[in-house]
């Protein structure tokens, strides 16, 4: 992946740019990997990976669309596999459980990566997807990143709140900078337990200490504390926390104090990423990491855990999912937490969104995808 220092865009077959926080991005000026241009001019889109260099890349233009200004034509795969199968992930659960027992750790995630080989890299235009996305499943961070001659094809249904970026205004307002993690789901809110709640406490006491690391002291508050929100398909537990930023902090400062996201990875954050490496048997690459936008001439910025999140490289599409591990899980309800979150997403993105110069239809609208073409994730994963 090309972008080590800042380049100069050049031509693909789709042009450059991005939808994130509701506004269409175009006039790609600038791709780098340095954190430090976040805190230059302009307007970035931003991309995290859990596993690999950021992509930062400066737009010249950014003005409200809707996701079809963005949207080529997206035919979606049919056949699915995952890096761990049913009792792979139960094994890995069980693992983790042991850590907890050991004292190494209090809470880990532990994540599976799906992949399926896209049948058409003609008809495979990740802002198509990202149009099939918002339809099906309206998500807060609703956004895409294209940049085919660095290799990024990235479409995010994302719920969850990594940092936001609020400065001080003129009338006294003080800046902040917030987070909302969430831990806890269920298909309804009479699934959650208490399992879900100790969950999400133990992660909003970590991202409270991730976040006094760049803020003034004693300024850390947790404005909302297991407030219930409800997705397409399932309900979450999220929690917001909040600093007032030290006026001094760069944004390289801001990601080695928070970056990856506590949600998606445990706590202690490093012991817990210890134990990833060893239950997870491929790279998370761009799931749970981080995906927004930063703009450098305001102070202000909005970036997502890039959880519910597909890429692909033109022949393979991919998606991860995942469920937080505490010494109270149950390793078959965790697995079914991970189908739980996939199950819609996927079939989502096994349809088709047509193209302009596609003939109209007659009958079902191919904007529908048929989850009959899908099935269960769980019975195309292998053992």
């Amino acid at each position: 992946m090309p972008h080590n220092g800042v380049m100069a865009p050049a031509a693909g077959r789709h042009a450059p740019c991005a939808r994130l926080g509701g506004l269409v991005a175009s006039g790609l000026d600038a791709v780098t990997s340095e954190l430090s241009a976040l805190d230059t001019t302009g307007r970035w889109a931003v991309l995290l990976p859990f596993a690999g260099r950021p992509v930062l890349a400066r737009f010249d233009r950014w003005a409200p669309g809707p996701p079809e200004d963005v949207a080529g034509a997206w035919e979606g795969p049919i056949a699915w596999s995952s890096s761990m199968g049913r009792q792979a992930y139960v094994d890995a659960v069980e693992v983790v459980r042991e850590h907890i027992a050991a004292g190494d750790v209090y809470q880990a995630n532990v994540c599976r990566v799906m992949r399926a080989d896209l049948p058409d890299a003609a008809r495979s235009d990740i802002g198509g997807l990202h149009a099939l996305l918002d339809r099906g499943n309206p998500a807060p961070f609703s956004g895409m990143l294209r940049l085919p001659d660095h290799g990024i094809h990235v479409a995010t249904a994302s719920p969850e709140l990594f940092l936001r970026s609020v400065p001080s205004t003129s009338g006294g307002d003080e800046g902040y900078l917030e987070s909302g993690p969430i831990k806890g789901t269920g298909r309804t809110p009479q699934d959650l337990t208490e399992k879900d709640r100790a969950e999400n406490v133990m992660i909003v006491d970590l991202v409270r200490n991730d976040l006094s690391r760049v803020s003034v002291p004693g300024t850390v508050s947790v404005p909302d504390l297991l407030a219930l929100e409800e997705h397409p398909g399932l309900v979450h537990l999220v929690s917001r926390v909040r600093g007032r930023l030290t006026p001094a902090a760069t944004w390289p400062e801001i990601m080695a104090a928070t970056f990856p996201p506590g949600s998606v990875t445990g706590a202690p954050k490093i012991a817990a990423l210890g134990i990833i490496d060893e239950v997870e048997p491929v790279s998370r690459e761009v799931y749970c990491g981080a995906i927004g936008w930063v703009d450098a001439d305001r102070g202000t910025a909005e970036l997502a855990v890039s959880i519910r999140t597909f890429w692909h490289d033109g022949e393979t599409l991919k998606f991860g999912t995942g469920a937080g591990i505490t010494w109270g899980s149950d390793a078959q309800r965790e697995w079914e937490e991970t189908e739980l979150k996939a199950a819609r997403l996927i079939a989502l993105a096994s349809g088709c969104w047509p193209s302009a110069d596609d003939p109209p239809t007659t009958g079902a609208s191919t904007l529908e995808p048929s989850l009959a073409r899908v099935g269960s994730a769980e019975t195309r994963s292998p053992a």
